[in-house]
Formats: C-alpha cells, sequence, structure tokens
C-alpha cells in the first residue's frame, strides 16, 4: 500500500475534481475507497453496459454508496445498435468519461486495473503477438489528449484488494463472467498466474518493472521516429533517406505512415502487411506496387507512397468536341493553329486514319508506332522510359481511331499520323 500512497500523493492533485470509474466491483470499490480518504472533489463515473441482468443492482449499489458519502455520482447506460464488441464498448466508455472530466473540468481519471490484470495482459498480447507499446501492457499513467488516466492500483494483486476491502469493511459486487473460462483471459487467470505466484509472490512488480521500462524504449524510440518523419515522409516517403535507417528505425517510420492513413482502422493493418510494404520499398525495381486494404501501395523511383485503390479509375470517351476536360484534370482541344511541335500538339489528316477518335487509358499489350522510329513501342514502355508514376500512367490519356490505333500519346510521343507543318493536316489537338 506505501507505493499507492507514494503515487496518488505525487501525481494526484486535490485542489481539482477527481473521476473514478467505477463499475461496483472488487477494483474500483477499493480504489473510491482509497480516493474517498485521499480528497473531497472526487466524481464517482459508474457506466450500466446492459449485458447482464445484474447490471441494474450494481448501478444501485454504488449509487447508493455514493448517496450515503456524499460523493458525486455520475451513470450512463449503453445501447448497442449492433452485435457488442469491444472494441465499440472501449469507444463508448472512455467516451463517458471524457464527458463527465469536461461537465467537471478535470483533467485526472483514476482508473481500477490492478497487478494481476497488468500480468495477463503482458502474457495474452505476447502469446497473440502487439506493439512495442502493447507488450508493456498497462501503463500507470496515460497521457490523452485533454487529460491523463492514472492507476494506481497496479501495485496491488487481486489477494491484496479482497483484503483491503474485508479490513475495512467495503461492500462490492462479483462479476460471475470473471470466472467463465470461455473468455481468454479468464484461462490466463486460472491456469498461468497461480504458478507464477509460486514462483514469486510479488510476480506482478516484476511485470511492473518490465512494463516501465518497455515503456521507457518505446517512448525514447518514437521521439527519434517523430523526428526523422518528418524529414523522410512528406508527400509519401523517400525511399533513399528510408533505406538509410536501421530496421526498427524504418518499421516505426512506416506504422506511423500507416497510422496517419487508416487511423482508427488501424487494426486493418497486420504484420504481414508491414512486411510486404517493407520490401516493396526494398525491391530494386522502380515502378511497382502491391493492394492493401482500402489502398494501394506504390513505388516509383525514389518515392512509396500509399493512395485510395478506386475501381474502374480509366476511362474511356469519344472526342464529339472541340474541347474535352479528362479525369487526370488535363485538357485537349482542337485548336484552329499552333506553331508548337512538341509532344503536345499534334497535326493529323483525317483522311489517314478511322474516326470517331476515341480518348481512354491503357490497356494490356497497347502499342504504337512512334514518329521517326521503326516498328512499334509498348506503351508501358514508353511511361517506363519517360519515367511516369504509376499512378500517373492509370490516368494518362491515350487517343485511338476506330480501329483502336493509336494515333497520339499526348505530351509524350506522337505516332505516324503527325504531319509536319509543310503536310497536308486537317486537325490540330493540344494537350494542356
Amino acid at each position: 500500500m506505501e507505493e499507492v500512497h507514494a503515487f496518488l500523493n505525487k501525481n494526484i492533485s486535490t485542489n481539482e475534481y477527481i473521476v473514478i470509474g467505477v463499475s461496483g466491483g472488487a477494483d474500483s470499490m477499493m480504489l473510491l475507497s482509497l480516493l474517498e480518504n485521499f480528497s473531497n472533489n472526487i466524481i464517482c463515473a459508474h457506466i450500466h453496459h446492459n449485458l447482464r441482468v445484474e447490471s441494474d443492482e450494481e448501478e444501485l449499489f454504488v449509487k447508493g454508496y455514493c448517496a450515503s458519502r456524499n460523493i458525486i455520482f455520475e451513470t450512463t447506460k449503453f445501447e448497442y445498435e449492433d452485435k457488442f464488441s469491444e472494441k465499440v464498448a472501449r469507444e463508448k466508455r472512455y467516451a463517458f468519461f471524457e464527458e463527465i472530466l469536461n461537465k467537471y473540468g478535470s483533467k485526472t481519471l483514476l482508473t481500477a486495473h490492478h497487478g494481476d490484470d497488468l500480468i495477463e495482459t503482458v502474457l495474452m498480447r505476447l502469446v497473440r503477438g502487439s506493439t512495442m507499446k502493447g507488450y508493456a501492457g498497462i501503463e500507470l499513467i496515460s497521457d490523452r489528449e485533454s487529460y491523463k488516466i492514472y492507476r494506481p492500483l497496479l501495485y496491488l494483486t487481486k489477494k491484496d484488494i479482497y483484503q483491503y476491502l474485508e479490513n475495512n469493511g467495503i461492500d462490492y459486487r462479483e462479476d460471475q463472467t470473471n470466472f467463465d473460462d470461455q473468455y481468454t483471459r479468464n484461462r490466463y487467470r486460472k491456469n498461468l498466474l497461480p504458478f507464477l505466484k509460486e514462483e514469486n509472490e510479488q510476480v506482478h512488480l516484476k511485470f511492473l518493472n518490465y512494463s516501465s521500462e518497455l515503456l521507457d524504449y518505446f517512448y525514447y524510440a518514437e521521439e527519434e521516429i517523430e523526428a526523422k518523419y518528418r524529414d523522410i515522409i512528406k508527400d509519401g516517403i523517400n525511399i533513399e533517406r528510408f533505406n538509410s535507417e536501421e530496421p526498427f528505425i524504418q518499421r516505426g517510420l512506416l506504422k506511423k505512415y500507416l497510422f496517419s492513413i487508416y487511423d482508427q482502422e488501424i487494426d486493418k493493418i497486420g504484420n504481414n502487411h508491414i512486411e510486404s510494404l517493407i520490401t516493396l520499398i526494398n525491391k530494386g525495381e522502380s515502378n511497382t506496387w502491391i493492394d492493401i486494404p482500402c489502398y494501394r501501395a506504390m513505388k516509383y523511383y525514389e518515392v512509396f507512397k500509399i493512395i485510395p485503390k478506386e475501381e474502374n479509375k480509366g476511362y474511356d470517351v469519344p472526342f464529339l468536341g472541340k474541347k474535352l476536360v479528362l479525369p487526370n484534370g488535363k485538357t485537349i482541344e482542337e485548336v484552329k493553329e499552333s506553331d508548337d511541335t512538341s509532344n503536345y500538339v499534334t497535326y493529323l489528316d483525317s483522311e489517314e486514319f478511322t474516326t470517331p477518335i476515341t480518348i481512354r487509358t491503357i490497356q494490356d499489350g497497347d502499342k504504337m508506332t512512334v514518329k521517326n522510329m521503326d516498328g512499334h513501342k509498348k506503351i508501358s514502355d514508353i511511361f517506363t522510359d519517360e519515367k511516369i508514376k504509376l499512378d500517373e500512367r492509370e490516368m494518362w490519356p491515350i487517343l485511338v481511331d476506330n480501329n483502336e490505333e493509336i494515333i497520339w500519346l499526348p505530351g509524350l510521343k506522337k505516332s505516324h499520323f503527325d504531319k509536319k507543318k509543310n503536310e497536308k493536316y486537317d486537325i490540330i489537338l493540344k494537350y494542356y
């Protein structure tokens, strides 16, 4: 208990409201009792999860306890639109806590996680797989955007909690699902914790030290990654700079980049995706890509970038008017005259090909006869030669006649259909 009191004295101010998450179980009732003796400014925040028949009675129990001690009591009852999920419940739980924190102008939330919870969480994540921060389990102090979460009971075991409640005559409610072996955590609690405590009765403190040290390394690495991120990742990842970093830093940079894209849906990305993306970045070839959930990861020359994956991204439209704005933001226009002889203007004789002209995007096997060259050349090879990025290739316009013969690759190559200024032509097309 000395560590708990020292933690509270060091970190918790008694001059502001303190919000405590209280379910009515042994852990949270001990925490509520402790804080009663520590501060006069406590708020009991109770959640009716609406999942068990006992929830109504538990709410009344906590409410009555607070009323008998003049403790401010706040509660909410959850409704679930779809099937219950831990993720949704967690989001709703912390949304409620934030609401209460804001209501009372508090920046301090306490929850009743204890040392046994920490052991179970670490072991479960080691078996399941996680991030460096995840392997650390549960933090003593978590920083949120506008408040902090404190967990002083991590210094104690469940046995310590029961002993405190008995010594102080504090009533509580027991959730019987905590003993149901269908839940993974309960199996760890039942089968692994007794063995560990036989080896060392204070093993939870060893786990707490392990967690704290691992978090120190994690936050140090985060600072390093943050500093390098601003230099290496702007509009995509600078591959040369990325590859100059150690593999550990590379993975950290990539994960941070992915989080900036996926945000709350980051759980769609697993370690297999990370490894595939690292392999893609380190590939020798310049223009290549792979699909990941909802996005396409592309490497082109010195840049690696993740963009939304759009189905049916290409287009195929007839050129009927004098001017057409294309999906890539460029324009093709028929003009009356021009002195431009670059690849952005072509001069055509309508008698040499079959109309109408169609503007479309690349198709498998596309090739053209390039002006002043013998034979045909693949459009994909022209894109490679001209260092056209993969996402631009998918939207680049190609002009074909009614027989699907390519008559112009705007901005890149003219075909044998293009005429010199002193030759016969009746169509001038400009790309800009």
